[in-house]
């Protein structure tokens, strides 16, 4: 019986590392946004320019609202492009006029609540 325990004790030791082995890894998940191709990155840039060029030299509001035109206009769909754009506007209005008399933290905590993010845990304390 003497003799039997440190052959055991062995083949334990020596099976071990396939009892812990890990199992192979699924193939990894596709990551959320792939990368864009080049010709699609460089069409967009060269639109992205040619709006920039066209809404030159306005003022703030209204060179947003001139550049969301310029670039739906040359979109894919340019209607769900002006309601995705139109709907972003109205959404940044609200949250201007609720954090208007802010600054500072006050105002950063004041946006953060009205896009619906968490605070950070640096701003917490």
């Amino acid at each position: 019986m003497r003799r039997f325990i440190p052959l055991l004790a062995a083949l334990l030791l020596g099976a071990s590392p396939a009892v812990f082995a890990q199992a192979p890894k699924a193939e990894a998940p596709k990551a959320a946004a792939p990368k864009a191709d080049p010709a699609k990155r460089e069409a967009f840039r060269q639109a992205r320019e040619k709006a920039r060029k066209a809404c030159e030299g306005k003022a703030a509001d209204e060179q947003r609202e001139c550049m969301r035109r310029e670039m739906c206009a040359q979109s894919s769909d340019p209607a769900a492009c002006e309601a995705r754009g139109k709907a972003h506007a109205e959404r940044r209005a609200q949250v201007r006029e609720a954090c208007k008399d802010k600054k500072g933290d006050e105002l950063r905590a004041c946006l953060r609540e009205q896009r619906g993010r968490p605070a950070s845990e640096s701003e917490k304390k």
